[in-house]
């Protein structure tokens, strides 16, 4: 039996509850948003290092506009 998953959640801007959930799960990096459990993307740590580089270097500033 596998260890239960522990999500942590990131501040919630915008004054509501629906937020960014992460977790780990073995080698596998596990994300989802609080108002819908149920849908989880699953990546792994090489990946999401690549995204959140990217995202600090504003590749992806065009989706906010």
């Amino acid at each position: 039996m596998s260890a239960p998953i522990e999500w942590h959640r990131a501040s919630c801007g915008g004054g509501g509850n629906n937020c960014i959930e992460i977790a780990r799960d073995g080698d596998r990096v596990l994300m989802r948003e609080s108002n819908n459990p149920d849908k989880v993307v699953v990546t792994t740590p090489a990946k999401l290092e690549a995204f959140l580089l990217g995202v600090k270097a504003g590749e992806f500033d065009h989706f906010a506009e």
